[in-house]
């Protein structure tokens, strides 16, 4: 078909130039423009003749042979080709949607003697893409191990692969020696975590672009497994009765474990008005559990444990709770003698002005500002009463005076 075009062009031109014997020879106007189009988009070359007159224009796509169009008619049986034309002087190659076989040289032809042409490359560009039987899924590792994933991407021009972590945080490389070092942004289709750590487990994103929109991302999980651990920040907790206390312990596993509560020596809490839990996730292995007890009780003292068991095992650990001091009053016995100018203005009581003469002993309150200090271990030590302090005073004074009275009688004994 391109010989047949060829001897139509010499033979046209022949035919032309024998009829029109002084008419000029036609020139391209203008180089025709290289074209770059993503798949799937329309493409359109553009050829412009000056001088054409009774000659025809022809599109050949160069690199095959195969002739696309002559002058207004579509040669190739490609049904997204077309042309069109201004006046006689600007010729277009339309290719619709095109394909990744549409990519090479295009040549505009004029049938003179000898025949004139010119070239335009079309370059077919296509967006990255990953391809699924080469790109990891979520991946498990136990901790201390190595975790390997990797993202093949494929896309005209080839797409440059850079990984990073979706919560911001830095990758740890390490090289052969086994120095790490932590970088934002990781370039490479294989990304290679060794002696990872449970800090580095994450989500972790592979963006493929090749100046081609959309650049695409692929989310891959990275899980380190690891038996549970737990901390607890007090492991010995005071409070007084009838007040609320909380407990709690911090706990690290992966994969999640169940966490519950046990009162020593093995009785599971329930969750009740009295015994409140709750459990706050941290993070991805991270969780807070505590447990609030309403209104302590006498029978509510004494050691609990929180436990926590995940696949790999299980951990436990034992907080006290002890009694202190608190809104609780104590009982106090005052002396049958009557004490006067008291400091506290408390009532005391004399046997002979008691309103009940068979009651032998008198109780009140200890006043709020009572002498009571309390040691490190939480028991209350009370200074001797008032009644007792006034006894010891009274015998003091009178072994004083005593003492006075024979040391004047002195002089006198030395006369005698």
């Amino acid at each position: 078909m391109l010989v047949h075009f060829l001897v139509l062009s010499t033979a046209l031109a022949a035919a032309n130039t024998g009829k029109h014997g002084g008419v000029d020879v036609p020139e391209f106007g203008e180089p025709i423009t290289n074209l770059t189009v993503p798949i799937g988009r329309d493409a359109t070359f553009k050829c412009i003749v000056v001088n054409l007159g009774n000659f025809r224009v022809g599109w050949v796509k160069a690199d095959t042979k195969a002739i696309q169009a002559i002058h207004e008619h579509v040669i190739t049986h490609n049904p997204r080709v077309s042309v069109s034309h201004t006046d006689h002087s600007t010729w277009y190659l339309h290719i619709k949607s095109v394909q990744e076989e549409d990519r090479g040289q295009y040549m505009c032809q004029i049938n003179t003697d000898p025949m004139k042409s010119q070239m335009g490359f079309l370059e077919v560009v296509i967006p990255p893409d990953f391809v699924p039987e080469e790109t990891s899924g979520d991946t498990m590792v136990p901790e201390g191990g190595t975790a390997r994933v990797s993202c093949k991407a494929r896309g005209i021009p080839p797409p440059r692969v850079t990984w990073k972590r979706e919560d911001g945080q830095d990758i740890v490389v390490r090289d052969h020696a086994g120095a790490k070092t932590k970088v934002l942004t990781y370039q490479g289709e294989v990304l290679k975590l060794t002696k990872i750590s449970r800090s580095e487990m994450g989500t972790y994103l592979c963006i493929a672009g090749n100046g081609v929109p959309p650049t695409v991302s692929k989310r891959i999980h990275i899980s380190v497994h690891f038996h549970p651990v737990i901390q607890v920040p007090n492991q010995l907790v005071g409070a007084p009765l009838g007040t609320d206390v909380t407990l709690e312990c911090y706990v690290e596993s992966s994969p999640k474990s169940i966490n519950y509560w046990v009162k020593d020596p093995g009785e599971l809490i329930i969750p009740s008005e009295h015994h409140e839990m709750i459990v706050r996730q941290k993070s991805m292995f991270e969780a807070e559990m505590s447990m609030t007890i309403k209104n302590i009780r006498r029978e509510d003292l004494g050691s609990y444990i929180c436990v926590a068991k995940n696949s790999l095992g299980d951990v436990e650990s034992k907080i006290r709770l002890y009694e202190i001091p608190g809104n609780d009053r104590h009982v106090y016995h005052y002396p049958e003698e009557r004490i006067t100018d008291d400091d506290y203005g408390t009532e005391s009581y004399d046997e002979e002005n008691s309103p009940h003469d068979n009651e032998v002993e008198k109780s009140n309150r200890v006043p709020d500002r009572a002498n009571k200090w309390y040691a490190n271990d939480g028991k209350a030590s009370v200074i001797e009463n008032r009644g007792s302090m006034v006894d010891t005073t009274l015998g003091v004074t009178m072994v004083v005076s005593l003492f006075l009275t024979w040391f004047s009688l002195q002089p006198c004994l030395c006369r005698m």
